[in-house]
């Protein structure tokens, strides 16, 4: 039988978690990004191995968007952008983090807490991603190319293309209203 608990995380806490995240992020300031990473990878191996929550399942997903997103040579991240989601990665190569990773069922919350936070940082970026990766599949199996030879150019010229067409439905549509184009038009 499961169960459920709920609990809220107060301005206290998530300053803690912050300043959890800050410690972390100096001392790993001198690790190469590949250790980042394969850190991260780590951490994901030895959840997908603990028969942990679903929960914590979830988050541990979230990690391998972010992991993505630096390694996509198609994505191409900006090296702001880039350095932000390393950074947030940077939390998984302290080894002593908040909750000791053996205890059963616990042990990977305080990871899966700072995924939530990190995710809610970067929501915008994991989003662009996943709307790359959707698009980058479509047109894989649209082309018939292969998947990772599409870039980000690629996508953001298609979703130019997009914007474009729907503004120019919507101004068709908006002639449509009131039998013509406006009294104060200029065209």
């Amino acid at each position: 039988m499961s169960m459920e608990i709920t609990f809220e995380l107060s301005d206290d806490d998530l300053e803690h978690f912050r300043k959890v995240m800050l410690t972390a992020r100096k001392k790993a300031g001198n690790l190469k990004e590949s250790t980042i990473i394969e850190n991260a990878r780590k951490l994901l191996h030895q959840v997908s191995h603990s028969g942990t929550s679903d929960f914590i399942l979830e988050r541990m997903n979230r990690l391998e968007t972010l992991i993505g997103m630096i390694l996509d040579t198609g994505w191409g991240l900006e090296e702001e952008d880039r350095d932000r989601v390393l950074e947030a990665l940077s939390y998984f190569s302290e080894p002593e983090d908040l909750i000791p990773d053996d205890i059963p069922g616990l042990g990977y919350l305080d990871d899966a807490i700072m995924i939530e936070m990190v995710c809610r940082e970067l929501k915008h970026e994991i989003q662009a991603y996943r709307d790359f990766c959707v698009y980058r599949a479509a047109e894989s199996n649209r082309l018939g190319q292969e998947a990772m030879e599409l870039e980000r150019t690629d996508w953001l010229e298609e979703r130019r293309k997009q914007l474009h067409s729907r503004m120019r439905r919507r101004r068709h549509r908006g002639k449509g209203h009131g039998g013509g184009s406006s009294p104060f038009s200029l065209f």
